[in-house]
């Protein structure tokens, strides 16, 4: 699928500026949406949706469908009744530089809990109304997520597969009476999820009113603490306890002598195949009722990824595997048409991973900051890019451009300056000019980039397990030249 020639920009909302510790789904979002079009940019590409895991990241949620419940705009619930004023007062540790999540998550829980609670005691006819339909629309993941998340937090989040055996087997009467044992909990988590749909559905509303568009996140693999390994068991590699036998990550490469040791539970592709995918094309449905465009994650692993024994401590000791190649994607198709798919087609790509991506006219990835350590053959370089393609200075998982270049090899800084016609001192922007005067039909910058940040303000580090996913900015770093100068480059690339 051809995409419209567009550029925007790369924000997860917990960046947002705000009062109550992080970024979320409040003013200040509709202030960003309301910047981008000054800006002329037509995108805002958000990032997994999802709740938090390990390390803070939305690549390891609880929840393939759940939405991040501390992106809820406290103010919304004061409107609503549910909260008093002076419960949205700020408290210490609150910061409005970075995201810390020891003070943020007790902070927003807290309210979110005390909101839930006088909605059950005091909620309007018409409250009632909607959330009660809001749960039937969602009733396909809703109680087995809100059971699951209730179970975690009573049995201090030890792995599901430790639980009370006829739990783990999800024995009907077992789940009744953890659901009636649990109910106040559940009904918080249910509650939670309508004011996060409720309120996304609102924001995007707001941005398509605009002329923007959402550009989410489909995470190929699942975290193996989540409530759809254990409501689909048979869907995955797990042994009869519950367990999971092998694992996912990438092989040893340049980067790292040991891989990537993911810990992902991988599926059992056979039984996805037995029901036409239909997990997967569920999955891909309800993304695309949060957001307009979806990037998928690690595409190259649908045609092979790799496989770890879950005994294993690093990716050493790994092997290829084949993934579900086209029938996946002939599945998603026939299901739900031409949907517009971004394919994270990132590290080592083999030819048949190129075939699968082109098959389904699925753009990939260019991403300038790899592409000035080898020659002009270098298909991240502009001049090699091709129309159905996303380019981007740097995603999420890079440094800053600004730190980058501090740190690149002067092979790659004399390259860069020849290829680039530049100095090299104002390095952010000259890529950004780079991605939006290339024949890619989609060009996306980093929040961070744009604002010329450094080192610090990188947003994630792959393979370090905690310090990431805490990055904020302030409007105060934002001047009027910004949206101006991107508002001029959209202008002169047709963009």
């Amino acid at each position: 699928m051809r995409f419209p020639r567009a550029s925007g920009v790369l924000l997860h909302p917990t960046s947002l500026p705000g009062p109550h510790g992080s970024g979320d789904l409040g003013p200040e979002a509709y202030h960003f949406v309301d910047w981008l079009v000054a800006g002329g940019q037509k995108l805002w590409q958000v990032l997994p949706l999802a709740g938090i895991g390990p390390g803070n990241s939305p690549y390891m949620s609880n929840s393939a469908f759940a939405g991040n419940v501390l992106l809820i705009d406290l103010a919304e619930l004061h409107q609503q009744g549910w909260l008093e004023a002076e419960e949205l007062a700020p408290t210490p540790g609150l910061s409005a530089e970075a995201v810390d999540y020891a003070h943020v998550h007790p902070f927003r829980m807290e309210r979110l809990h005390k909101a839930a609670l006088r909605f059950a005691a005091a909620g309007t006819a018409a409250q009632s109304e909607d959330f009660a339909a809001f749960r039937a629309a969602n009733a396909n993941w809703l109680p087995d997520f809100s059971l699951f998340m209730s179970l975690c937090e009573h049995l201090h989040w030890a792995d599901w597969c430790t639980w009370e055996p006829a739990l783990v087997k999800r024995e009907p009467a077992a789940l009744a009476a953890a659901r009636a044992q649990h109910a106040e909990r559940v009904h918080f988590w249910e509650f939670a999820q309508w004011r996060f749909f409720r309120q996304w559905a609102k924001l995007k509303a707001y941005a398509n009113g605009k002329g923007v568009q959402i550009i989410g996140d489909t995470p190929i693999f699942i975290a193996y603490l989540s409530a759809e390994v254990w409501a689909n068991q048979h869907l995955f590699e797990l042994d009869a306890q519950g367990r999971a036998t092998v694992v996912a990550g990438v092989p040893p490469d340049f980067f790292s002598a040991t891989g990537q040791r993911w810990g992902n539970p991988l599926y059992r592709w056979s039984e996805h195949a037995k029901d036409g995918y239909a997990w997967w094309v569920e999955r891909i449905r309800r993304t695309f009722e949060l957001v307009d465009i979806v990037r998928i994650d690690h595409f190259r692993g649908f045609a092979g990824y790799w496989e770890i024994p879950a005994s294993e401590p690093t990716a050493v000791k790994g092997a290829w595997k084949p993934g579900p190649g086209e029938a996946l994607f002939k599945a998603i198709s026939q299901a739900l048409g031409p949907v517009p798919i971004i394919a994270e087609d990132l590290g080592v790509i083999t030819p048949d991973v190129d075939a699968l991506r082109k098959k389904f006219s699925l753009p990939g990835m260019r991403i300038l900051q790899f592409a000035f350590g080898g020659d002009a053959t270098d298909r991240f370089l502009p001049h090699n890019h091709e129309p159905d393609t996303v380019v981007y200075t740097g995603t999420h998982d890079n440094d800053t451009v600004a730190g980058w270049w501090h740190t690149a090899t002067e092979k790659e800084r004399h390259f860069a300056r020849g290829y680039l016609n530049t100095d090299g001192h104002d390095m952010a922007w000259t890529l950004i000019r780079a991605a939006m005067a290339s024949v890619a039909d989609t060009a996306v910058h980093p929040m961070q980039d744009v604002l010329a940040l450094p080192t610090e303000c990188r947003m994630n580090y792959p393979g370090q397990e905690s310090g990431w996913w805490g990055w904020r900015f302030q409007w105060n770093q934002v001047q009027p030249w910004h949206a101006g100068r991107l508002a001029e480059l959209g202008r002169l690339y047709g963009r």
